[in-house]
């Protein structure tokens, strides 16, 4: 089952992103770029959520519902070919490549 958590996100210094959470505790990741911070933080999410389902039975976390909102993070550069991570999604589904082109100051 799909839980929804949420995630606070920090650009450090260095240059790095930190993703905490308040909902689980000991849930902390650090990555380059925002997608894969996202994609550490799940991963660690998962393991701290089925370490703490042995002790503690279910997690008291939202369930993913037939709709919800959701802020999707997308890098994108004219010309260039950028990753779109979709946090949540299935990993067959997880990712996809998307080509940008620029028309020239949005003419067709």
């Amino acid at each position: 089952m799909e839980r929804i958590v949420g995630i606070h996100i920090k650009k450090l210094p260095e240059g790095y992103y930190l993703a905490t959470s308040d909902q689980i505790q000991g849930l902390v990741a650090q990555g380059r770029t925002v997608s894969e911070t996202l994609e550490i933080a799940r991963d660690v999410a998962r393991k701290l959520l089925e370490a703490q389902a042995g002790r503690r039975g279910e997690p008291a976390l939202p369930t993913v519902s037939e709709s919800f909102e959701y802020q999707l993070v997308v890098g994108s550069w004219s010309g260039a070919t950028c990753r779109v991570s979709i946090p949540g999604s299935r990993p067959a589904a997880q990712s996809a490549r998307v080509r940008i082109r620029s028309t020239g100051g949005g003419k067709p």
